[in-house]
């Protein structure tokens, strides 16, 4: 299956100079890009694409700028995708579960208005990523998560191009190789392809996951999706600022996944500690806990601080820069190493010049 790049007449795409990046990442990083493009369509994609390797300009990909921390500077071309395209097909094959639907969404369609706008229609499958700030084209990379379910549960296809070629070319759920936070476009396709639309198989079958936290205790015996989506965006609201509000990326550290025999340990010396047993033999703890049990909740650094709610969230109250956020997150996993034994890793995106 590829795709088709003339989808219309063709236009000249505007390419920015020296742009201002800083209201384009929720953590409002300063960063100017040498020059930057929001091709709303495939063809327009392919242009500036083509002209960026006509050109030699290095290539840099920007979702909704959720989770990623910005440099100073970019040269080259940055490239925030805004295909907003999006439809909900039957598919009309004997394989597919009765109720299934296929929804097609373009990358630079927001995550949280698809999540409210599918789950109004009561479709099961994302409603408990609700208020997951970002576009539908950074989900796959991370491999978005909460609340019990990731992205991978409901991922039926990825679309992408090529970014030296053009070519356009779709990956399943199993080649996008997803993991904890983790995918292949982390991996062997970083800096190689742009996401440009997903495929999600969602269901009119009711399917609610609610075993995390007090999400139960929190909506009625038969919950609707919509009821579920609005119950976590009341629980998010609660735990984390609001970017628009107060500049974060949300959770900045990875829950740790550690083995068994070290969680049995660290639960004899902490019996309240938070823990979460994996299928795959291992424990996931949380970062939050482990951060908030050395006492840095509410630590200010300068412009950057640990949120006074939640200590999983490093916040930029303004006038700092990428150094200065990364100076206090250092801080931060050398005291919880210290403690513990275990390393903390950022969660967001580490973007180099």
């Amino acid at each position: 299956m590829g795709c088709n790049v003339n989808d219309g007449v063709a236009k000249q795409v505007n390419i920015a100079s020296r742009a201002d990046l800083s209201s384009e990442n929720t953590l409002k990083l300063p960063c100017q890009a040498e020059y930057f493009a929001t091709p709303g369509t495939l063809s327009a994609l392919s242009d500036v694409l083509g002209k960026a390797n006509r050109e030699e300009w290095p290539i840099t990909l920007l979702g909704g700028g959720s989770n990623v921390l910005l440099p100073d500077w970019l040269p080259g071309l940055v490239v925030r995708p805004a295909l907003q395209q999006w439809w909900v097909a039957v598919p009309d094959r004997p394989e597919i579960a009765k109720g299934d639907v296929f929804v097609h969404v373009g990358a630079g369609v927001n995550w949280h208005t698809l999540v409210m706008a599918m789950a109004a229609r009561g479709l099961w499958g994302i409603e408990n990523l609700a208020l997951i700030p970002g576009s539908c084209g950074a989900a796959p990379v991370q491999n978005i998560g909460a609340y019990g379910v990731e992205l991978a549960d409901t991922l039926h296809s990825v679309q992408v191009m090529e970014l030296a070629t053009g070519r356009c070319y779709w990956l399943n759920a199993n080649e996008c190789v997803f993991g904890y936070r983790d995918s292949i476009f982390k991996r062997n396709l970083t800096d190689k392809v742009v996401i440009t639309q997903l495929i999600l198989r969602l269901s009119r079958k009711p399917m609610p996951q609610l075993n995390y936290g007090d999400l139960a205790a929190r909506l009625p015996r038969l919950p609707t999706p919509l009821a579920v989506a609005e119950a976590v965006c009341d629980i998010r609201r609660e735990k984390l600022p609001d970017p628009n509000v107060l500049a974060n990326a949300g959770s900045f550290f990875k829950n740790p996944l550690v083995s068994d025999h070290q969680a049995a340990q660290l639960l004899a010396r902490y019996p309240s500690m938070p823990h979460f047993p994996q299928a795959s033999g291992q424990t996931k703890l949380a970062a939050g806990w482990l951060i908030d049990q050395c006492g840095l909740k509410g630590l200010r650094d300068g412009a950057f601080g640990v949120h006074q709610h939640q200590a999983l969230v490093l916040v930029h109250f303004g006038g700092g820069d990428r150094h200065g956020l990364m100076k206090l997150a250092n801080y931060i996993a050398a005291q919880v190493e210290g403690r513990f034994g275990i390393l903390l890793e950022p969660e967001p995106r580490l973007i180099n010049p």
